[in-house]
Formats: C-alpha cells, structure tokens, sequence
C-alpha cells in the first residue's frame, strides 16, 4: 500500500483486542527505539504488550486506528496514579505509525479516546509530553487540553535530559 492509496481510505477507530498486540509492539517500539515519544527505554516483547493491553479494562481503553485492515496507530487511557483519590483522573498516550502520520489519524483517536473517557465518567484527563513532541503539545491544545506544568530534566534518553510538559483537559 503506498501513501497516495492511504490518503483514500477511509480510516475505522475500533476497540484494540488481543491480535492487535504485535501491531501495537512495533509502533509503540519504534517510539521507544527512536523518539523521545516515550521514555521507556526498553522495547516491549510480545508478551508485554499483551499483558499491557490485557490490563486496560474498566474505561482504560486502547483503541486503534485502522486503514484497509493496517494498524496505523494507537489511543490509550491507564491509570494516572494507583492510589484510590485519583481514579476520577486517567492519563493518556498516542502513538501513529510515522507511513500513517500527518493524515488526520492523531486528531481521529484524540477525539475517540476523549469520547470514551468520558462515555466512563471520568473527571479529567492528563498527557505527559516530553521534549521534542511539538506537534502533540499542539493536538492536545486544539482538543482544549491546557498546560499545567512543565517537569524540568525528569527524564534522560539518548544522552541528554528531556523535560515533560503537562498538560490536562478537564471533561
């Protein structure tokens, strides 16, 4: 499938199941292996990306965006924090396979995985964006996410310190 075919079709947001995983592992990998997208370190095995999406349950959703029958990105809503006083509150992630980016796909699963937050009753929701991730500090600002603070030198990848912006959008 070539990109001019991808701009045609017509993209499906669907709840991601089991089969999905290997998918889900080599874009959120890639992000792991080549960006500062995530600060994880270390890629996922097959085995961890399905236990991960195993445990999304109960309106911690995963949702992927398809085209043809391709997995070009995934929407994710986990737990902010384990303690009990903040289950109102979840946090989210984004990942678009770079063939996919730049179609619409990003603004597509915001808007869905938002959508599904609140379908679940939750309060807010909170997105951690390292440096470098420019065009995601955008996406959530245009779907009404605010800034509520920049984390200073958190984090550390490829040799260099990385801040992490935090953003929220109170639903």
């Amino acid at each position: 499938m070539n990109t001019s075919e991808l701009t045609n079709a017509n993209p499906v947001v669907r709840d991601a199941v089991r089969r999905d995983a290997g998918d889900l592992m080599r874009i959120y990998n890639r992000e792991v292996l080549e960006t500062t997208a995530t600060l994880d370190a270390e890629p996922r095995t097959l085995e961890e990306q399905q236990h991960w999406l195993a445990e999304r349950s109960l309106g911690h959703a995963v949702l992927v965006a398809e085209l043809d029958g391709v997995v070009a990105g995934f929407a994710s809503l986990s737990a902010f924090k384990l303690r009990a006083a903040y289950r109102p509150t979840v946090e989210n992630s984004i990942y678009i396979d770079p063939v996919f980016q730049r179609q619409g796909l990003g603004l597509l699963l915001m808007t869905a995985i938002v959508d599904r937050a609140r379908l679940h009753g939750f309060h807010s929701v909170i997105a951690r964006i390292a440096d470098g991730n420019p065009g995601s500090i955008t996406l959530h600002e245009h779907l009404g996410y605010r800034m509520v603070g920049v984390e200073k030198e958190v984090g550390r990848k490829f040799g260099r310190w990385l801040d992490v912006t935090e953003m929220q959008l109170m639903l």
